[in-house]
């Protein structure tokens, strides 16, 4: 099968019918005569969520906007907006690993998975999807505030197949997180992957996966199904996408732990800050580096550490 055809069908099985119709070209604005146009000047507005925690991780959660500073680029930025976050929706995005590589103990996996989501999800709030991965990305339930639906999907998946993570990354950042979920200051964006790591079936790369995952405002949580006791080329991929993103690498060790991990990351998504700036740097398109400095000695923050700034329009 030609290869275009192939990346429809692909794009097909992921997105479902979850296809936006394209807005038509806005006309261009009539002066009066003798009426100069106005001054246009782009400023970005620049919003980032973080957690907290004290040098032992437990986390801080009675902060306020003195206690920061911010920097892009190394450059001093002015905070124009401070929140404590334990009240706002969540769009979350449950990827799990389908492969062959975690047949063993995919059981468990889901039972963890779908518990998960009922301590989590509020109904009328809160909403979730969830895709599977294995030879190819797969869209299994779409954005839902329906507990029943999202654990009758999880129960419906079954383990076969090779391993397209990068690919899974990518759409549910572009497709689900980007263009279903915006904007951003008024959802928390998350998914949490639950993989090995390997990736033998994307099209994607790794790069372009999170850069995507950037562009979206995407956190990555990620869950490491290595249980071998001993290090993994996969469990570094899994490190790297969320500690770029701001949020946190799992490797249980156990099933008990993988139960763990779920507690916390659901205490972490109802314990978060959001810090809004005027960014003071070129609107050029590329990738800016962010920091976030707490003032206390003893602090740990941890946030997405950087944005791709829009271009100015024409």
């Amino acid at each position: 099968m030609p290869t275009v055809f192939l990346a429809i069908a692909f794009l097909w099985v992921f997105l479902g019918q979850a296809f936006a119709q394209q807005p038509s070209a806005s006309q261009e604005p009539v002066f009066p005569e003798g009426e100069a146009p106005p001054i246009r000047v782009l400023v970005e507005e620049v919003n980032v969520q973080f957690i907290v925690t004290d040098k032992k991780g437990r986390l801080i959660t009675d902060l306020n906007e003195e206690d920061f500073r911010v920097l892009e680029e190394k450059q001093p930025q002015e905070i124009i907006a401070f929140s404590r976050e334990s009240d706002v929706p969540l769009r979350i995005g449950l990827l799990v690993d389908t492969s062959n590589s975690i047949r063993d103990r995919f059981g468990f996996e889901q039972r963890a998975a779908a518990e998960f989501l009922r301590s989590l999800l509020r109904f009328g709030k809160d909403q979730a999807f969830l895709g599977s991965f294995d030879s190819m990305a797969e869209l299994v339930q779409d954005f839902t505030d329906d507990i029943d639906k999202l654990v009758g999907a999880i129960e419906s998946l079954r383990p076969g197949g090779g391993t397209a993570l990068y690919d899974a990354i990518y759409f549910g950042s572009k497709n689900k997180m980007m263009d279903e979920a915006y904007p951003a200051s008024q959802v928390r964006r998350t998914m949490v992957v639950l993989s090995d790591g390997e990736d033998n079936q994307s099209r994607s790369s790794r790069f372009q996966a999170l850069e995507m995952a950037q562009r979206a405002g995407v956190i990555l949580y990620t869950i490491s199904t290595n249980i071998r006791g001993i290090p993994f080329p996969g469990d570094k991929v899994l490190k790297l996408f969320a500690e770029e993103t701001g949020g946190r690498f799992f490797q249980p060790h156990n099933m008990e732990d993988l139960s763990r991990a779920f507690e916390e990351i659901n205490m972490e998504l109802r314990s978060q800050y959001s810090i809004s700036y005027r960014s003071t740097m070129p609107r050029d398109g590329t990738y800016h580096e962010i920091e976030i400095i707490p003032q206390k000695k003893d602090m740990r923050v941890r946030a997405r550490r950087g944005y791709f700034a829009a271009k100015p329009p024409g």
